[in-house]
């Protein structure tokens, strides 16, 4: 395998909405769902994603929040929806490590933690209430 080939693959079915395979799912993700799913709760992951590529053709499974598993184009599109205007940063950022890890013969997974998102004014009010409590005293 060449892992500049591997890349042109993913690249194409994940960021040009290429097509997906049916038949590498069942042949190489299928059998892992439950290593998945079992490391997604250990790991505290919100969902986990996992890729493969084998002679040009790409597969991929989403595990989402309510362990769901999604196939293919159902689970790009649900990555798409949990990411909005990230999933073409963050793709063009994994395509590479994907692989890297696919042409060592390995399957690439990721669990994915969700952060929420930081608002400075959150921080102030905090601070504000705090501030307020202490000169109660």
């Amino acid at each position: 395998m060449s892992k500049k080939r591997i890349e042109k693959n993913l690249i194409k079915a994940l960021l040009n909405d290429g097509k997906l395979e049916k038949a590498l799912f069942d042949y190489e993700l299928a059998e892992h769902v439950d290593e998945y799913l079992l490391s997604k709760k250990q790991d505290k992951d919100k969902y986990f994603f996992a890729i493969t590529e084998h002679r040009n053709d790409v597969a991929m499974l989403l595990i989402d929040e309510n362990d769901v598993i999604l196939v293919n184009e159902m689970a790009r599109q649900r990555l798409k929806v949990l990411w909005r205007d990230a999933y073409i940063e963050n793709m063009k950022n994994l395509i590479p490590d994907m692989a890297q890890e696919l042409d060592a013969g390995f399957l690439y997974g990721a669990g994915v933690k969700e952060v929420e998102k930081f608002q400075p004014s959150d921080l102030f009010s905090s601070l504000k209430k705090r501030l307020l409590s202490a000169n109660k005293y």
